[in-house]
């Protein structure tokens, strides 16, 4: 039985899809999509993430300011074989790969553990296991203790 290990991408998965990236963002900068809900979109192209074999790819989005982001994501899927000629003519690869669209929430994600890192009680159990740890952080800054 073969067993399936999560494993980091290799250098190629990420050059590649870095490129894609770069690709990706410039097709929807310049616009002329015929879709009204992608003619005036300002989307942010924020990670590719490809298969190992390179033939499937994930493109995250978000738009700027973060309105209508599922629409905006099920216009850029219904616009999947304009997205991969395009990607076909830029980029030199044996096969294009098989886009597929989806929203980036990581920013949310973020910005939840940035709320829950700030909050009092946590802050004064960080503090307390800091001081634990370290007991030379309870001197005042700037008063070192250099001995004689």
């Amino acid at each position: 039985m073969k067993r399936s290990r999560s494993r980091a991408p290799s250098q190629r998965q990420l050059r590649v899809g870095e490129e894609l990236r770069h690709v990706l963002s410039e097709i929807i900068s310049r616009g002329g999509l015929s879709d009204p809900a992608l003619a005036d979109a300002n989307l942010t192209v924020t990670e590719v993430r490809l298969s190992p074999d390179l033939r499937n790819a994930t493109v995250f989005v978000i738009p700027l300011g973060g309105a209508e982001l599922e629409n905006k994501v099920e216009a850029l899927n219904r616009a999947l074989s304009y997205f991969r000629g395009q990607v076909a003519r830029a980029i030199d690869l044996r096969n294009s790969p098989r886009l597929s669209f989806a929203a980036d929430h990581s920013f949310d994600e973020a910005n939840k553990i940035d709320t829950l890192l700030r909050n009092a009680g946590v802050q004064r159990d960080l503090a307390s296991v800091l001081e634990q740890d370290d007991p030379d952080l309870e001197q005042e800054p700037g008063k070192e203790d250099h001995g004689a």
